[in-house]
Formats: C-alpha cells, sequence, structure tokens
C-alpha cells in the first residue's frame, strides 16, 4: 500500500482493457489513490468522470502520468504545468523532451519510468 492517497491524473485515459492506460487506472484504485481521466474522447471511464482537458480536472493533483506520445502532449505542455503537480511520469513511448525541461525549470519532477512497474514493485 502507498504513503499516502494521490490524485493521479491520467493524460491519455482509455476505457480499453488492453491499454496500459486502462490497466494504470485500475491499478492506481487498488493502491489506494485517485485516478482522474483525462481524455476529451470519453464522458467517463470505470465510472469515473472523464476530464476533456486537465484544466477542467479537479485540484490539487499530486501526479500526472502520460499515456499521450510528445506529438499530442506538445500543444498541452502550458496546461500541464499550470495543473501544479509534483511530479509527471513518462511511461514508455510518453517521452517529452519539451515537457520535461519546462517542468522542470517549473520545479516538477520529472520521471521516466513505468506506473505499473512503479506501482507493482513499491516505488510509485
Amino acid at each position: 500500500m502507498s504513503k499516502s492517497a494521490e490524485t493521479v491524473a491520467i493524460l491519455g485515459a482509455s476505457p480499453k482493457p488492453d491499454r496500459y492506460a486502462y490497466r494504470a487506472f485500475e491499478m492506481l484504485r487498488q493502491h489506494g489513490h485517485r485516478p482522474v481521466p483525462i481524455n476529451p474522447a470519453f464522458d467517463d471511464i470505470l465510472g469515473e468522470k472523464c476530464y476533456p482537458t486537465i484544466a477542467e480536472a479537479p485540484k490539487p493533483i499530486d501526479t500526472v502520468t502520460m499515456y499521450l506520445g510528445a506529438a499530442r502532449s506538445n500543444p498541452l505542455i502550458e496546461e500541464i504545468i499550470a495543473a501544479k503537480p509534483q511530479r509527471i511520469i513518462m511511461n514508455p513511448g510518453a517521452e517529452n523532451p519539451a515537457l520535461a525541461e519546462k517542468a522542470g525549470a517549473a520545479g516538477i519532477e520529472i520521471i521516466e519510468g513505468c506506473t505499473l512497474v512503479m506501482l507493482s514493485t513499491g516505488q510509485f
């Protein structure tokens, strides 16, 4: 179990069980965290309201876990930083050097890793 419950924005959340973002949602919930799905394509995921943008999601957001490639997350950089998460987890395939640089300058921790592995090994 985690040290404390966190509010975790899942950027690129999906209702499709074969997606890693879906599995992360389930696993975050199992570990006592509050997953907040972010994806303009869906109204809800696993019974939770899905927010079209991180700006519209409830605050505070402790962690942003990214399931969007750089091409899709580049237009969201300012919005992500404005949400003032303590850290951003860039899952494999979601690395974004421009976001990492700007977030780091804003004092936000950047982790290149897998949310699923981090939860499974107690590193979350």
